[in-house]
């Protein structure tokens, strides 16, 4: 099973800029403003040592107001990134993670009780009952499986865990079927990761990974650079493109990071980059 943290922190960092209004009205000017600061610093040890007391913060909130779907969607946003971006013991991101995905969950169970339902049923059940939620959703939807992707990360030994990539999948697939330019063309780099996760010969799809990544490319302007770095990370280095590994990789290096709502992302790309590029020379 491959890792890929810097995807979900991605994921969950632009779904911050998203926590405004869904906390509670007194919140929503200061979660805006701290969103905006999170996502437009350019230092990630700052948001590394400051992150935590935002998530006291939330955990508060929760605690006054179990049964708020917004807070708890906040909550699993926000600890998702900082599990899969800035923890570095296994355990505890795998702890955080987990809190994680149990927020993401009971936001989902108040907001949405068919879903909640059968999140543990069977594919097909499962599948029916997504394919029903509408747009008024989307966030959940979206904010759910990036959740639940970084819970199955930490949990990359446990085959039960892997066996719901697929479930996964699909909510992504349903938020872009909901609206194909949700979050700038991010779904797509998340559907660029789950393809290219395994070569075709073993049912992974990474033609379908290139495409993937090459849409979420374009509709960022190539302004998110995360994009390139994963999907050098991943389909590039799959195929054994060498050739497009550096190239892109050498593109996001030589960029400039700041980008409005971005720059914290493409900083922690261009660190991935500089490691994968290195590495590259033993990998090929």
């Amino acid at each position: 099973m491959h890792r890929f943290p810097l995807l979900l922190c991605a994921a969950a960092l632009t779904l911050l800029s998203g926590c405004a209004g869904i906390v509670n009205k007194a919140s929503q000017r200061f979660a805006d403003n701290l969103g905006g600061a999170v996502l437009n610093q350019d230092d990630p040890g700052t948001v590394r040592e400051g992150l935590p007391a935002y998530l006291l913060l939330l955990d508060s909130l929760i605690e006054g107001d179990p049964q708020n779907a917004g807070s708890l969607l906040a909550a699993a946003k926000l600890y998702g990134a900082y599990a899969g971006g800035f923890v570095a013991e296994p355990e505890r991101a795998r702890r955080l993670a987990g809190r994680a995905f149990g927020y993401a969950r009971r936001a989902t169970c108040v907001r949405s009780p068919a879903l909640c339902g059968v999140l543990d049923q069977p594919f097909e059940a499962f599948s029916g009952v997504v394919a029903e939620v509408g747009a008024k959703d989307i966030d959940l939807l979206y904010g759910l499986a990036s959740a639940w992707a970084g819970r199955i990360q930490q949990d990359s030994g446990d085959w039960n865990a892997i066996a719901d990539l697929p479930k996964v999948q699909l909510l992504v697939e349903r938020v872009l079927a909901l609206n194909p330019d949700y979050a700038a063309g991010e779904p797509h780099m998340v559907l660029g990761v789950l393809h290219s996760l395994r070569p075709a010969q073993l049912g992974g799809r990474p033609e379908l990974g290139k495409a993937a990544f090459e849409t979420a490319i374009a509709m960022s302007q190539g302004r998110n650079l995360m994009a390139k770095t994963l999907y050098a990370q991943y389909y590039a280095r799959l195929v054994f493109d060498q050739e497009l590994h550096d190239r892109l990789l050498g593109e996001v290096i030589a960029a400039a990071p700041e980008a409005p709502r971005l720059t914290l992302t493409n900083v922690l790309a261009q660190q991935r980059a500089k490691a994968l590029l290195a590495s590259g020379k033993d990998y090929f």
